[in-house]
């Protein structure tokens, strides 16, 4: 998939290292694929760990999944929302690395969300993505 990157638009700091961009271009005419919130689950829909890390990781993969139910792939996502349960910097580390893990130097746009708490008491993160699927 191609989204047009714009780099650093003059004026805002490279958000690159910290697992986003500021912006994203879907090209004329796509098809847009919304991925619900995933969180850190197994097939059973049981949290796979306690471990915020480990809930970040699984629920990028699950994602992939996801996507993948649509011929997509993460190289075809241009915009995620996060959902963090009582955010604190400590937790921006995991988030970053599983980012460029995925995505490297071309990161979607993305958004955090600080929350008190999610569906259940033992989910951590969740993550929302839209994916571009040109027509």
């Amino acid at each position: 998939m191609s989204t047009a990157v714009v780099g650093t638009p003059e004026g805002l700091h490279d958000p690159v290292p910290f697992g986003y961009r500021h912006t994203t271009v879907a090209p004329a005419g796509a098809e847009l694929v919304f991925v619900s919130g995933q969180y850190g689950s197994g097939p059973d829909g049981a949290v796979v760990s306690t471990d915020f890390a480990a809930q970040v990781d699984r629920a990028f993969h699950n994602v992939g999944l996801a996507l993948a139910a649509h011929s997509l792939g993460l190289a075809d996502v241009v915009r995620l929302r996060t959902y963090v349960v009582d955010h604190e910097p400590a937790k921006l580390g995991p988030i970053a690395g599983a980012v460029a893990e995925r995505w490297g130097a071309v990161p979607p746009a993305q958004t955090l969300i600080g929350v008190a708490a999610l569906a259940t008491p033992d989910l951590l993160f969740e993550v929302e993505a839209v994916a571009v699927r040109p027509v």
